[in-house]
């Protein structure tokens, strides 16, 4: 196996699949709840700067805190809003996955890394089980974690030790492969996993300062060749 690794786990959206694909389907929900999308974005950056407190040890209620927040941005009661959040966001976006190609060779990738003895390993930020269902990639995973349920949002290194306990391996035996650096390369890293980072030419500029994963590709034939040949 390639330097020590004997597991590789996965960021989904826009790892796996290319956001636009996802993107593309969206534009009626974003103009219907445009003002909902946009409070929901800002309370997860508000979040995710109280996850940067040293005395921050993971949420016990993730949801209902999230609901809060974003209900304190609409200034509406937060009673019903996580029912609602759940329902369009969570829930709602899930079946449009059933139309949404995955990278080529994600999944012969996938299939590949499996049989070559590597144990595979899913993290995403939103709920995965349904999603991976829907785009035919639900077998074969020994471990398909949500940071939410985890308690805490990447970058935040918790639901990563998390996935290292649910995959029975040492972080250091990890590699994680994500599509941004400030969340998926910069929170796997922090938690002392090997990075891997898929880039397209749509994939933003990121400044000097931000984490460098330990391998860049373009195609999942190079990580493929990477991590087996």
């Amino acid at each position: 196996m390639k330097d020590g690794i004997e597991g590789i786990a996965f960021d989904l959206d826009g790892t796996l699949y290319p956001n636009y694909r996802l993107n593309v389907k969206l534009v009626p929900f974003i103009l219907k709840e445009m003002r909902l999308l946009s409070a929901f974005g800002k309370a997860r950056t508000i979040i995710r700067r109280e996850q940067k407190t040293e005395s921050f040890t993971g949420y016990s209620n993730f949801y209902e805190h999230q609901a809060e927040i974003t209900a304190n941005l609409l200034s509406v009661p937060p009673d019903s809003l996580k029912e609602r959040i759940d329902r369009l966001i969570y829930k709602g976006w899930e079946p449009l996955f059933k139309k949404i190609k995955l990278f080529k060779g994600a999944k012969e990738t996938l299939n590949a890394l499996q049989q070559s003895g590597y144990k595979l390993g899913l993290l995403s930020d939103f709920p995965p089980e349904t999603k991976l269902e829907n785009l035919g990639i639900s077998d074969g995973w020994d471990a398909i974690l949500c940071s939410e349920h985890c308690g805490a949002l990447k970058p935040h290194p918790l639901s990563f030790i998390e996935l290292a306990k649910a995959m029975n391996l040492s972080c250091e035996k990890i590699m994680y492969v994500g599509n941004s650096r400030s969340y998926d390369v910069a929170g796997a890293a922090g938690a002392g996993m090997k990075t891997a980072l898929i880039k397209s030419p749509l994939t933003p500029n990121t400044g000097k300062n931000m984490q460098k994963p330990d391998f860049s590709f373009h195609s999942y034939r190079q990580l493929y060749k990477y991590m087996i040949d």
